[in-house]
């Protein structure tokens, strides 16, 4: 992670340019139209931060209605996933994308102002809150994400994880890929879909890793990954506690966070 998370990525930049439709300025006059550029580095000191809008610093020349005016412009294009999704066209290219190993799991987050896809969170005294599924790849690059109430059980946003990655791994005849759970999905039920889905299933029970690495101090835990990319999102202070009510709004700033952490692995 960079001293000044908020910078804007010049590769990150490159993949959301590559996607920004180009809009001609108007015959008529007026005002030109603001910098995407500038508009974008603004949305990450947002997501950075975790300021409120109107506290938008003045350094950036933009008002705070405008960066939200075009956020919500891109949020309706989709443009933060679609840059996401180039940036992991990248890294698939180069080969950078370990589908061996694969891992998923859900985080809970604050909500306090409620809004879509918002639930009790049974883990702070039934408090609104939002449940934020992940897949990673072996290296725990984000490779798919769900967002769901806090009262939904991890096991009920697997089929929606898998089915949420902006890319699908190679077809290997050979090798299918590895895909680590906790005790949360282990039932018959997932265990039968991630078969049906070509993958190799590891559920692990609670304190098995431990047991195995007293058996085996060579073995290597793989799961842990996945964790490791929760704290990489909540690292963007937009994320840990959420404050936009309409889920589209949110998701932009996953997909955002998603796009900076697979554009730092280009």
């Amino acid at each position: 992670m960079q001293q000044e998370p908020w910078i804007l990525p010049d590769k990150l930049w490159k993949k959301f340019q590559s996607v920004v439709p180009v809009h001609p300025r108007s015959p008529l006059g007026g005002r030109p139209r603001k910098d995407d550029k500038i508009i974008l580095a603004a949305i990450m000191f947002l997501l950075s931060t975790g300021i409120q809008w109107k506290a938008l610093p003045n350094c950036f020349g933009v008002s705070s209605s405008t960066v939200h005016a075009r956020f919500k412009e891109w949020t309706k294009l989709r443009l933060f996933w679609k840059t996401w999704r180039n940036c992991l066209k990248s890294l698939n290219k180069r080969g950078k994308l370990a589908w061996t190993w694969l891992s998923l799991d859900g985080s809970m987050t604050k909500s306090p102002l409620g809004g879509e896809e918002t639930g009790i969170n049974p883990t702070d005294r039934s408090k609104r809150g939002t449940k934020r599924s992940v897949m990673t790849d072996r290296k725990g690059i984000p490779i798919g994400v769900v967002v769901s109430g806090a009262n939904r059980h991890d096991s009920k946003l697997l089929k929606a994880t898998l089915n949420s990655m902006p890319i699908k791994p190679p077809k290997e005849k050979r090798r299918r890929p590895n895909l680590c759970l906790d005790k949360a999905y282990d039932s018959k039920k997932i265990r039968q879909m991630v078969s049906r889905r070509k993958y190799v299933g590891h559920i692990r029970k609670r304190m098995e890793e431990i047991e195995e690495k007293k058996r085996n101090p060579s073995y290597k835990a793989r799961r842990w990954v996945v964790e490791r990319t929760h704290s990489w999102l909540n690292r963007f202070r937009r994320l840990i506690i959420r404050w936009e009510k309409k889920i589209d709004n949110y998701l932009s700033f996953v997909y955002l966070a998603c796009a900076v952490i697979a554009a730092r692995s280009l």
